[in-house]
């Protein structure tokens, strides 16, 4: 019988949903599952943003939640190689955590205007992850 994948890449993996994505000058953040302010004090969940608030907004400001679905797929299919090897693909598990990155990216790129500094954060831990777990996978992907 094939010997699942190491259970610490999936707990690393489920940690970033807890790290902020993207952090502004302003000292609000951006998780996988909401939007945080602290002065004062309020949360807007994903649901909200993409059913309450996001009505006629650029598309370019979507690609947070776009990131965060490709992030909880890559999660999924990593979760699958705790059942054996042959359950997960690792090519499209690096893959998806590339292009969460990327999106991610493409959003705090859409939130930055003069006067505001938005750090993509989420961008270098899913591109860290994607390489740190995955690179070999990648490489023998791209370069066969």
């Amino acid at each position: 019988m094939d010997r699942p994948t190491d259970p610490r890449r999936l707990l690393a993996l489920l940690a970033l949903f807890f790290a902020p994505w993207t952090v502004f000058s302003t000292g609000d953040f951006v998780f996988a599952w909401g939007l945080a302010t602290f002065d004062p004090l309020h949360v807007t969940t994903l649901p909200d943003y993409l059913f309450v608030y996001t009505r006629g907004l650029p598309n370019r400001l979507l690609a947070w939640p776009v990131a965060t679905l490709l992030y909880l797929i890559a999660v999924g299919s990593a979760a699958l190689g705790q059942f054996g090897p042959n359950w997960e693909d690792r090519r499209v598990t690096g893959g998806l955590l590339a292009l969460a990155g990327a999106s991610d990216f493409w959003f705090t790129l859409g939130m930055a205007r003069p006067g505001l500094l938005a750090v993509p954060v989420g961008s270098v831990l899913l591109w860290t992850a994607a390489w740190w777990f995955h690179w070999s996978d990648l490489r023998r992907a791209l370069w066969p």
